[in-house]
């Protein structure tokens, strides 16, 4: 298993949740493959998800084509242990989360044919926690 998705270094080991307001800044069309996976609304993807959705993908295709991942964590979400008073300050960081808004294509596919690519997508979307949809250019 290859070493999950994580910032080399961050400048703040924690952040604030923050807010998913309105559609993906950019991202929203297809730049590398033939193929995308573009989610519909707006989520959190964590970097065990996007390692999931990549090996379903690769598996699939066998050797076949190229995969791009158009998505990375660079949020750090904490977590308090379980069973802990309330107070005492914020958690320590418990896994990395890519922000994902409505539009943006996470997952590209090149050099597989159409039925392959569809079904490709269709498992790796079964391992992320947002709707998705596949797009492929005409």
């Amino acid at each position: 298993m290859s070493p999950m998705l994580m910032p080399k270094r961050v400048k703040h080991r924690k952040e604030q949740r923050g807010r998913m307001k309105g559609m993906a800044k950019g991202g929203m069309k297809l730049s590398f493959g033939e193929y995308g996976l573009q989610a519909l609304e707006p989520g959190w993807i964590t970097s065990k998800q996007i390692e999931a959705a990549r090996v379903a993908l690769t598996r699939y295709i066998k050797r076949g084509g190229k995969v791009w991942i158009n998505i990375f964590p660079h949020k750090p979400v904490t977590k308090k242990p379980a069973e802990t008073r309330m107070g005492s300050g914020k958690g320590a960081p418990e896994n990395w989360v890519a922000v994902i808004k409505p539009g943006k294509i996470m997952f590209e596919l090149a050099g597989v044919n159409l039925e392959i690519a569809q079904e490709a997508m269709r498992l790796a979307s079964h391992k992320l926690p947002l709707k998705t949809k596949f797009i492929h250019e005409e």
